[in-house]
């Protein structure tokens, strides 16, 4: 077990800070509002040529909240945001605030089954898309559900490029039904909503995550866990402190959310946007904005040094560099030293913990475990108790293996409607990670493995029964089972073991194409494996260790 005030590498690592580590504000509204009266007139958000200063950042997000006020948005409703990485999603975000909302963060690459299931679950009464994302996907879904408001925006607002990288297929689309997002906040221009009163355990965003069911489970990020975990970055890895925080990470996921969007709230300091992750796009901007921080997937991070025209200059802004949502390889940790002259520090944390509930320390490298040869992904959080426990709940001693488990401000209150689900994966509290993994002497955690069977293809967690849900839908399939297989880009991909029903063929593309259709396109399988008999217990439960270790 370790305790914030018994670690004893406090005195070298955490820069003076008190034991007792004090949440500074109430809410994330009252966190932005400090920010703007700080610097109201220091850009907010960069996006390509474009910019948004904090005070129109305010101006913007009082009048899309008064205007849905004005159409029957109330306190507790949900506003789902179906957008790639612009500024529109951060305007949605403090609006739906403002209006005493909950904003409910949706991956853009969910297809129809999964928006669906998302938008049904949260009870979202408003919906935020992109042009092109309700065109192909909502404008199928939004009947069936509980959204009586549907605003459209594109990614070609708040700025004036025409990046035939990222906007050859944009089209302005203007759909029946819908409002398009600027001409409506326009209508309220100048109106304020009145003032909100939002506490610390009021949901701030529903994020969505796998639960051991594999259904998708929306985590209750409340206004506590976020001024905290934004707090976390901004003193622990120096996001903001030195310069623009750059939003490499998707915004829809809670890295984003918290290590982009959150702590530059705080800080406050400018967030560099760009639609979505294209590396040589991405290292142009690098160089257009020079920004000094960013946390993503080790796998983005290789991509841009892999990307051609990558040079050392890239990087020379940063000051801090960050991985989450993947583990980093020694290897990988040293290479990208060796290519940037900057060390990358490791961080980890689940949609359940508002993002970090370990992290390297600014400025520390971390160690190596001399017998696995994993890299640390640092040590526990202020405020946060991380114990390593046995299948029977009961504390391991330092160095033995169990599964991580955590206590802290950062730790949700629970699953969005799902009771039973909150009781068994957050007893008293507590979350189980479902990782497994030790921790050292000085307070160093390590991760081993996984207890669950989730496959992390590039930093995105994909659950294998809804893969294989999938494969049932095929006339072809009598069974499957998808495990994660190593992949040099990936980290892992996915791969299906398939049984085909007596007297009926499917080819392997065939599969793969079938899942494709259906799924977001980090989920689908990118390696399908037809074999007679899926090996099984006497009990018939399907040996997935067993097809793991077949490769």
């Amino acid at each position: 077990m370790s305790v914030y005030d018994e670690r004893p590498w406090l005195a070298r690592y955490a820069e003076g800070q008190p034991a007792d580590y004090e949440i500074e504000f109430d809410d994330a509204l009252d966190m932005f509002r400090a920010g703007v009266e700080r610097d109201p007139d220091g850009v907010a958000l960069r996006y390509f040529d474009g910019s948004v200063t904090r005070r129109e950042l305010d101006e913007l997000s009082d009048a899309l909240a008064a205007g849905l006020l004005a159409s029957g948005f109330a306190r507790g409703d949900r506003l789902a945001v179906y957008l790639q990485n612009v500024p529109q999603f951060v305007i949605a975000m403090v609006a739906t605030w403002k209006a005493g909302g909950v904003m409910v963060s949706i991956n853009p690459m969910s297809r129809t089954r999964e928006l669906s299931y998302l938008l049904a679950d949260s009870g979202a009464t408003v919906l935020l898309s992109l042009e092109s994302l309700y065109g192909e996907v909502a404008r199928e879904v939004v009947p069936g559900t509980d959204v009586r408001l549907v605003l459209t925006t594109s990614e070609l607002d708040f700025q004036t490029r025409d990046d035939e990288r990222l906007f050859s297929a944009t089209r302005r689309q203007r759909h029946e039904g819908t409002e398009d997002l600027l001409e409506f906040a326009g209508r309220y221009r100048g109106q304020a909503p009145p003032p909100v009163d939002l506490g610390p355990d009021d949901v701030a965003f529903l994020t969505y995550t796998s639960g051991t069911t594999g259904v998708p489970k929306g985590a209750m990020n409340t206004h506590r866990n976020v001024v905290f975990t934004a707090q976390v970055y901004r003193d622990w890895t120096h996001a903001g402190r030195d310069g623009a925080v750059f939003g490499i990470a998707p915004l829809f996921h809670i890295t984003g959310l918290i290590g982009h969007v959150a702590v530059t709230m705080l800080v406050p300091a400018t967030l560099v946007l760009a639609y979505r992750f294209e590396p040589q796009v991405v290292l142009d901007a690098l160089v257009e904005h020079r920004p000094a921080f960013t946390i993503g997937a080790i796998t983005a991070l290789n991509a841009l040094l892999n990307a051609p025209g990558f040079t050392r200059d890239h990087f020379s802004s940063f000051t801090s560099v960050y991985s989450g949502g993947a583990a980093i390889s020694p290897t990988a940790e040293r290479a990208f030293r060796e290519a940037t002259g900057i060390q990358v520090h490791n961080a980890y944390g689940l949609t359940e913990t508002t993002s970090p509930m370990t992290v390297t320390p600014f400025g520390s490298p971390s160690p190596v475990d001399p017998t696995s040869g994993a890299l640390s992904v640092g040590t526990p959080a202020p405020n946060t108790i991380v114990r390593i426990q046995d299948d029977d709940g009961r504390d391991l001693p330092l160095g033995e293996v169990g599964e991580i488990v955590a206590e802290g401000p950062q730790v949700v209150a629970g699953y969005w409607d799902k009771p039973e689900e909150t009781a068994a994966g957050l007893p008293g509290g507590a979350l189980h990670s479902g990782d497994v993994g030790f921790m050292d002497a000085e307070g160093w955690v390590f991760i081993v493995d996984r207890k669950k069977d989730m496959i992390n293809a590039s930093g995105y967690k994909v659950w294998p029964r809804e893969v294989e849900d999938v494969l049932a839908e095929h006339p072809a399939v009598r069974e499957s089972a998808v495990v994660g297989v190593p992949d040099e880009k990936r980290g892992e991909t996915v791969k299906a073991y398939v049984s085909l029903r007596a007297g009926v063929q499917a080819t392997p593309e065939e599969l793969i194409a079938h899942c494709r259709e259906r799924m977001a396109a980090y989920k689908y399988p990118r390696q399908v494996e037809v074999i007679d008999e899926l090996p099984k217990t006497v009990t018939g439960k399907i040996l997935r260790r067993e097809l793991r270790d077949r490769g």
